[in-house]
């Protein structure tokens, strides 16, 4: 499974800088990335944490987040908190220390080197660095560059890296020079990579970015997300004994601050808030922060709170679990930010001018539908304020400490709930919009969709599960393909390879191909839900918003999506022959041939005869109608795809459970041809199908249970790793016989009569006339406007639909139609197979009445069992 390594700088448990880790990381995982996350113990020294073990500290995170750090970093010689301390003081702060470089370049390199090998244990593919810019620890920053280039280079991962910076060197109390001065000479700048793409909080922090490095080239905006709930219903077995336990009435109103207990919080403006308030309000202060990570500071605001006489109304709760519902403690036991604004009339954050920290509590409340109150801190009015959010600011300009105005316009808030209400509902809405936890997913979909090439014309999309064995060959039929003159000119197309859950060596493989052939751009993309439709969905999507998002190209060139199948090889030109066949035709699906190679069935000469009539039939067939697209091959226009809606995945019941049937190529055909668009045959462009396929289906082909039975469309997944039927040997005359009339029976009414059904202007072509014959196609015509007519039905395309018209014309037109295939594909196509034992002593003057009872009958699957082997040849 391909992994997510996260690396925060902030080396502290819980932050909200993890807090954003952990929403961002949950779009990767849902795309199937397992997610690991290295907490920067071992990058800051100020925490106390330096290569101390984890403890607890997963408690507070997900359960699909795994802590992880880089190996062995104890063991790099001179790396240490008290090296990391020495190089921030003397050679960023005091712009000293060139003694200290040679230490610094060789623990450096020692750290890249142990951060490649961890990656490489790991199957990273995706990191995202988290405050990434903050020179406490040049030495680990340079390392983390070095590394990201090299496994880059090795593994042509394209930008897989997001680097966040949420806490630059401007905003982060300038006024002490904690990080030196513009432009930050001695800090590691962000630097220009094929491999990173920077994301900034909000449009003023990508400004001062790119002020400090004027050319970065790839900087986009990320805002923090929430999951917009209110919090006025305590979780179960969660808040419902919050206060009783901290001490707080039940009836008194509660002013929430979440926060670091440290001087640049100001938390000694909410004890000041508080005593102004006293004897108006009967208010408590919650505090939620750790209370060890600065003694002094908590020894200060508690004696603060005695001298105000509020200690009593004063409660520091220690750290809550994080706002997200999902982020807190498994056990329900705990306590989590969101317990604690289930309980609040307002949030504070009366921070400091120059210590945003992301502002985090005021988003929280917002999405929590809870009304705040904040200073107008420095980047305020550039993430908030200017947006539209409402709450009484307090401002700098004005003093240090709360003003009599500041607090009573707190106070008038905290005493009218219509007016709290009417704040929390105008700022939940607005923050939906700008802060919505969907946002994250389409923000990170169009940043890190790699850029296509201006001359791409086609992706081939390439669904994988355990494919370790066939992998290499098919990769190499596609890299070897050929054009008219010579090999195809890979700019032309790329490749997506869609990891459905494999266990095997079918990713490394991949990796290992695209490494060695630079020349063709080859993607990796996971799909965490089992099955190939599902597979072949989400390559499909990839790829068309991949190409939808490149820069301009020439509006009249179309961009084509094709299917191709990891245990099939594909001819020399199939690519080029697919492509040249949509270029000069109008149609949106083009269909590729599909052959055996018949030196796998010499021994078997029934069957190889049954699979040969078989594809005859659809040779002809195909030739006058286009077909339906099978996942072995075809392409389709990128327009015509996004227009009815991609691939569909339709769900039904098996054994209790729902599960995903695997026709989705050929409902995905019908949907395009019932969107009036036209499906060409490419005959010239042939895929070799795997006769695993028919080992491990033969069975079923006989039986007539290929796509289940009793109305249940499953077929058999042939590429699961399980061993084949012992079907070396040939079939008997009686099975060669079942599984020719099982196959026929099947493609008849899929092949020859769904077509005319869902186009029936088909039947003024002259080549199906002449298929036909004139007075079959017209009574065709006929008869299919009277069953419309009579089922009342204006859509032939779901699913179900087409079924029982479709089943309905077999039986009434079979003589006749099995008569002209047997004209035009060879006698040997013989007549149609017996009837259902029900229909065989049906008085002829009622059989088309009783037919439709057999086909519609919703109780049997009668119908299904006796059309449904599903054409596995």
């Amino acid at each position: 499974m391909t992994v997510l390594w996260g690396t925060s700088f902030d080396a502290t448990p819980i932050s909200g800088v993890v807090v954003e880790f952990v929403k961002t990381a949950r779009s990767f995982r849902e795309q199937g990335y397992r997610v690991h996350l290295d907490l920067g113990y071992d990058v800051k020294a100020d925490k106390n944490a330096f290569f101390r073990p984890y403890r607890d500290e997963a408690e507070l995170l997900p359960g699909w987040v795994r802590l992880d750090r880089i190996d062995r970093l104890d063991e790099v010689p001179g790396y240490g908190p008290q090296f990391v301390s020495d190089v921030l003081r003397e050679y960023v702060q005091q712009g000293a220390g060139e003694h200290l470089l040679p230490a610094i370049d060789a623990a450096a390199e020692a750290i890249s080197e142990r951060i490649v090998e961890t990656w490489e244990r790991r199957n990273v593919s995706f990191v995202m660095v988290e405050n990434g810019t903050l020179p406490e620890n040049v030495t680990y920053t340079r390392a983390l560059y070095s590394a990201i280039e090299r496994y880059g280079r090795r593994h042509r991962l394209g930008r897989f890296v997001l680097w966040r910076d949420h806490d630059l060197m401007w905003q982060s109390e300038p006024g002490i020079r904690k990080y030196g001065e513009f432009p930050y000479p001695r800090t590691v700048a962000p630097r220009n990579s094929p491999w990173i793409h920077y994301v900034a909080l909000h449009e003023e922090a990508r400004r001062r970015t790119l002020e400090w490095v004027p050319g970065l080239a790839n900087i986009d905006v990320l805002p923090n997300t929430f999951t917009h709930a209110p919090a006025g219903t305590p979780r179960p077995g969660g808040a419902g004994g919050f206060r009783r336990e901290h001490g707080i009435p039940e009836d008194v109103p509660l002013i929430a601050r979440c926060t670091r207990i440290i001087p640049q919080k100001r938390i000694d403006r909410d004890i000041h808030l508080l005593a102004g308030l006293a004897g108006r309000t009967g208010a408590y202060l919650f505090v939620a922060g750790d209370t060890a990570e600065a003694p002094d500071e908590h020894a200060r605001l508690c004696a603060l709170a005695r001298s105000l006489g509020v200690a009593d109304r004063v409660v520091f709760g220690g750290r809550l679990a994080p706002h997200e519902a999902d982020i807190g403690s498994a056990s329900g036991d705990g306590y989590s930010v969101r317990d604690l604004l289930a309980h609040t009339a307002v949030a504070s954050f009366l921070t400091s001018y120059d210590y945003e920290s992301y502002g985090n509590p005021i988003g929280e409340a917002i999405a929590s539908r809870v009304p705040y109150l904040t200073t107008r801190y420095e980047l305020y009015d550039t993430v908030y304020g200017d947006k539209g959010f409402r709450a009484p600011v307090m401002e700098l300009t004005d003093g240090d400490l709360p003003t009599p105005s500041f607090v009573d316009s707190v106070a008038e808030l905290i005493l009218d709930e219509r007016k709290r209400e009417e704040m929390a509902d105008h700022n939940h809405r607005l923050g939906q919009r700008h802060f919505g936890a969907d946002r994250a997913g389409e923000l990170l979909a169009e940043l890190f969709l790699t850029p296509m090439g201006e001359r791409t014309r086609m992706s081939v999309v390439l669904p994988v599960y355990n494919e370790a064995d066939n992998l290499p060959a098919v990769l190499r039929s596609l890299c070897e393909q050929r054009g008219a003159n010579g090999p195809l000119d890979k700019s032309l197309y790329e490749v997506v390879i869609v990891d459905n859950n494999s266990t095997d060596d079918t990713v490394q493989i991949a990796r290992g191909f695209a490494a060695e052939h630079p020349d063709l751009a080859l993607h990796i993309v996971p799909e965490p839900e089992q099955g190939v439709a599902c597979a072949r969905r989400t390559g499909m999507d990839f790829a068309s918003r991949r190409s939808a998002r490149r820069g301009q190209t020439d509006s009249e060139q179309r961009f084509y999506l094709v299917s191709a199948d990891a245990d099939c090889r594909v001819d020399e030109r199939w690519l080029w022959e697919l492509f040249t066949a949509m270029e000069t035709g109008k149609a949106a699906i083009g269909v590729c041939d599909y052959y055996y190679a018949p030196e796998h069935f010499t021994r078997r000469p029934r069957l190889w005869e049954a699979i040969q009539k078989t594809l005859r039939c659809r040779a002809v067939t195909f030739s006058l109608f286009g077909g339906f697209p099978d996942g072995k091959g075809f392409a389709v226009d990128r327009d015509a795809y996004d227009k009815v809606g991609g691939v569909e995945i339709f769900y039904q019941l098996q054994n209790g459970r729902f599960v995903n049937h695997l026709s989705d190529d050929w409902d995905f055909g019908i949907r395009v041809r019932g969107s009036g668009e036209d499906i060409a045959y490419v005959p010239a462009s042939r895929v070799e199908i795997n006769p695993r396929r028919v080992n491990h289906a033969i069975d079923e082909v006989i039986t007539g249970r290929a796509y289940g039975s009793d109305g249940i469309i499953v077929m058999r997944d042939i590429r699961v790793p399980e061993p084949a039927p012992d079907r070396e040997g040939d079939l008997t005359e009686e099975e060669a016989l079942q599984a020719w009339e099982f196959s026929i029976k099947d493609f008849t009414p899929k092949n020859t009569i769904l077509p005319v059904l869902l186009t029936p202007s088909l039947l003024d072509d002259d080549a199906v006339i002449e298929f036909f014959g004139p007075s079959l196609a017209e009574r065709l015509g006929q008869r299919i406007a009277e069953i419309k007519d009579e089922m009342r039905m204006a859509d032939f395309t779901p699913i179900h639909s087409y079924k029982t018209p479709s089943y309905r014309l077999y039986f009434e037109f079979a003589d006749e139609i099995f008569a002209r295939l047997r004209a035009t594909v060879g006698e040997d196509i013989g007549h149609p197979p017996p009837l259902p034992p029900c229909l065989q002593d049906v008085p002829p003057e009622r059989f088309d009445e009783f037919v439709r009872y057999f086909c519609e009958d919703r109780e049997s699957g009668e119908a299904h069992n006796y059309f449904g082997n599903g054409g596995v040849f």
